[in-house]
């Protein structure tokens, strides 16, 4: 696998609501654009794809109280906050794949 695009000390926070919408909260850009978000049902993980299509070495495992509505969903608003404020500082939408392997 590629190196790890998210900084090493990046934290990740996966919401998903009843109405299936998804919500990845994290606290550093990432080194390269993203371009989609693939969940694994089988493996019950959400993993992040690169603009060039490698599948990085970083994701996030879903909570099985989650799953059921994540499979619902369509696509995913990253937001990226501020640390120190508590604030977003932008959001994006991206596409969400989802699959069994």
């Amino acid at each position: 696998m590629a190196p790890n695009e998210a900084p090493e000390d990046v934290k990740l926070e996966l919401v998903v609501n009843e109405k299936a919408e998804a919500f990845v909260f994290h606290n550093k850009a990432f080194r390269k654009r993203l371009s989609w978000l693939e969940y694994d049902l089988d493996g019950s993980r959400l993993d992040f794809i690169m603009n060039d299509g490698d599948i990085r070495n970083f994701g996030i495992a879903v909570d099985p109280r989650l799953s059921k509505h994540l499979q619902n969903a369509f696509q995913v608003l990253l937001v990226q906050m501020d640390e120190k404020t508590g604030q977003p500082v932008e959001g994006e939408y991206y596409p969400l794949i989802i699959h069994r392997v």
